[in-house]
């Protein structure tokens, strides 16, 4: 917990312990994405922070309006009651409190949404490094089971091993609990195991409890559960092709092609009736283009598996 967060939590720590039942969510989300902040320093963070980016961004829009006049740029050719009428002559300083009332709201809500977002996002993709590491990491635990190892120090040896990433993140929770907490190693294994955000990890771990449980050769099943996680990595890469090839397709369709179908439409239909708006133009190539391809690329960057 660094020096802000420490702020935070003395401003409204306290007052927040009271809301732990209200966000379990977010608590298992941090512990699963492993971030070694308090839930309560987490979350006044997340509040404190809020606050500040909205109060900045309220007085900066606040500011610009003012000074360029936006609000008075406004028009509006309907009718309206003479109460509005009459308030018309002050409508670039009421203009400029709705630009600054909603810009905190808008921003501040924003950045509160990204705090509650983000332990999620981060335990997704520390779930995707662990499924592609885990069948490497388990051959790793075979090798050093079979030359003798007690299951204790294979997974302090993987918990040293950074190459096989969150995998090894997780065996060093693992070491964690037995060294520093004095659990053994079925207990430390469970613990671990209903917090790791892999459902592969997970189901390893409780096989492994169960093997050791019942006296079964850890080796065979280390090596039984490794050929079967790399089978499945690769009819993973298998289904991530096809799938990447089916959203090309839908791109070339849907953001080149149907583009260009629209960008020609609207200019014969302008030559037609001799009307000329570059409005609808601009909203595609400003607008469907640009943003419709960041979308391609966060849903092939959620989609792509570690390596």
């Amino acid at each position: 917990m660094n020096s802000y967060q420490r702020f935070c939590f003395k401003i409204m720590g306290e007052r927040l312990k009271k809301k732990r039942g209200n966000y379990l969510v977010l608590r298992n989300n941090l512990m699963r994405a492993r971030i070694t902040v308090p839930f309560e320093a987490y979350l006044a963070s997340a509040y404190v922070t809020s606050f500040l980016v909205g109060i900045i961004a309220a007085a900066l829009i606040g500011v610009f309006s003012y000074l360029l006049r936006i609000p008075e740029m406004i028009t509006y050719k309907g009718t309206l009651p003479d109460f509005f009428v009459g308030l018309s002559d002050y409508r670039l300083i009421f203009g400029t409190v709705a630009a600054v009332v909603l810009s905190l709201l808008i921003f501040g809500g924003m950045t509160y949404v990204i705090f509650l977002v983000y332990p999620s996002i981060h335990a997704g993709e520390r779930r995707r490094n662990i499924d592609a590491t885990l069948p490497y990491a388990i051959n790793y635990i075979t090798a050093m089971s079979t030359a003798g190892i007690t299951p204790a120090e294979v997974f302090k040896l993987l918990a040293e091993s950074p190459i096989y990433g969150e995998s090894s993140v997780e065996a060093r929770y693992i070491v964690r609990e037995i060294e520093i907490f004095g659990k053994d190693l079925t207990d430390a294994i469970r613990v671990v195991s209903g917090l790791t955000p892999s459902d592969r990890m997970k189901e390893f771990l409780q096989g492994a409890v169960a093997a050791i449980s019942a006296g079964t050769n850890l080796t065979d099943y280390y090596r039984n559960k490794a050929a079967q996680y790399t089978i499945e990595n690769r009819q993973q890469q298998k289904l991530f092709l096809e799938t990447l090839g089916l959203i090309a397709e839908s791109y070339v369709t849907a953001l080149v092609a149907g583009t260009l179908f629209l960008i020609i439409l609207q200019s014969i239909m302008s030559i037609i009736s001799g009307e000329v708006s570059p409005m609808f133009l601009f909203i595609v190539i400003y607008l469907i283009v640009p943003f419709g391809s960041i979308m391609f690329v966060i849903l092939i960057s959620s989609m792509t598996p570690e390596v």
